[in-house]
């Protein structure tokens, strides 16, 4: 799956109703009617409603039911790989980023987490166990303002 910085993907937009999304990908599998729910589609969304129903935040795990499934911008794998090459990757092609806790947030409209939930021997058979190297997880997608504040928003619109 494809992410559109600032805008989620082509199933889910930010600013979306929770009925348009509901009527393309079908009922949440879990958190239905709740501020975060999550879909069963490749792989797995999960997205944040704001109190009047409308989309705010779109993100995607690295996973579905049963594989791994990696999530894409601009020819470059976000997910299922290690978060510092994702990153490296992104700034050669003149996307800039700010490191956060869990990964880094792009100034375009997006983050990339990692999370515990996979480590380096997931994606790499050779690596050792104690390999600390992060891979990236999660994508997060969202108006740049959600990241950085409402100055940031305009920076990256101008």
């Amino acid at each position: 799956m494809q992410i559109i910085p600032s805008h989620g993907v082509d199933l889910v937009k930010v600013g979306d109703l929770r009925s348009q999304v509901e009527e393309r990908v079908g009922p949440a599998m879990h958190g239905p009617g709740g501020e975060r729910a999550v879909y069963d589609t490749e792989p797995w969304l999960v997205v944040t409603y704001g109190g009047d129903e409308t989309v705010g935040v779109v993100e995607l795990s690295y996973a579905s039911r049963t594989e791994l499934v990696p999530v894409h911008f601009a020819g470059v794998q976000l997910t299922c790989r290690f978060l510092d090459d994702v990153v490296a990757d992104l700034h050669a092609l003149g996307y800039t980023s700010e490191p956060s806790d869990i990964g880094h947030e792009f100034h375009a409209g997006f983050a990339v987490c990692s999370s515990p939930s996979l480590s380096a021997i997931d994606i790499d058979p050779t690596a050792d166990e104690d390999d600390e190297r992060r891979v990236a997880t999660m994508v997060s997608v969202a108006p740049a303002s959600y990241f950085f504040g409402e100055d940031e928003e305009a920076d990256a619109e101008g």
